[in-house]
């Protein structure tokens, strides 16, 4: 298994710590290295750990009639798989699966409690990016009720790559059926159109991103909006007053 760097963090919510707090709270985690399609936790089952994704990103999504699911979040580096504790509640509402497969920082719930009662900035920190998974919740609701399969699939894409931080990636129509939520014909249908228009290369599960600006313009805005509600919240916080 590969180490992380001792005191180094590659996920975003951890790196924005001050340093001591930082250090403390990495020497708390086990880095795990996250198989594609693992699940990790299933909706209602009690939380055990929180991920803090660094190369790895997960999917959340919400069962529907079996065995239909509807993507609704995805977690990379940007945040953290369990965020409910935040509230106090360690059951998942959410069916976790790893979607792409590489390393994650892990902490038991006990710990992670120990450290949030400890660190008021990783309080801070977590409450801001729990409004930022419900915005982007909802966003998704509204996304899959108003917008066409072709503009979600492309929001889908620019988030994927986001997180992959690569060009390139695998996923297959079935596991995209999955994730929008609807039939196998209808992604085919949005991907043959993306890539006749020069915007992505998809074979055999392999997606390419070839034109980054064609496909945030063939996107819904929910895309937009989402990065905009991240950048504002994330990285505009409000000093504590004097």
């Amino acid at each position: 298994m590969r180490v992380a760097e001792p005191g180094k963090a590659d996920n975003q919510l951890l790196a924005a710590l001050p340093g001591k707090e930082r250090r403390r709270f990495l020497a708390g985690c086990q880095p795990v290295e996250l198989a594609f399609a693992q699940v990790l936790v299933e909706p209602g089952e009690r939380i055990r750990h929180v991920y803090f994704p660094t190369e790895s990103f997960i999917s959340l999504t919400k069962p529907l009639n079996d065995p239909a699911n509807l993507e609704v979040g995805l977690v990379g580096d940007e945040g953290m798989l369990g965020i409910s504790l935040i509230l106090g509640v360690d059951i998942s509402p959410l069916h976790a699966v790893v979607q792409g497969e590489g390393l994650a920082l892990r902490m038991n719930v006990a710990s992670f409690r120990r450290e949030l009662a400890r660190s008021p900035a990783l309080e801070r920190k977590l409450k801001r990016y729990l409004y930022v998974m419900m915005s982007q919740i909802a966003q998704t609701a509204a996304c899959a009720r108003y917008h066409v399969v072709e503009a979600r699939l492309a929001r889908w894409l620019l988030m994927t790559q986001d997180r992959a931080h690569s060009n390139a990636f695998h996923v297959t129509h079935v596991f995209l059926a999955f994730m929008l939520g609807v039939r196998r014909v209808g992604v085919t249908k949005a991907a043959t159109s993306l890539q006749n228009r020069k915007l992505i290369c998809y074979s055999r599960g392999n997606i390419t991103i070839l034109d980054r600006g064609g496909l945030e313009a063939a996107a819904c805005e929910c895309y937009a909006a989402d990065s905009a509600c991240y950048a504002t919240i994330m990285n505009h916080e409000t000093p504590d007053p004097d």
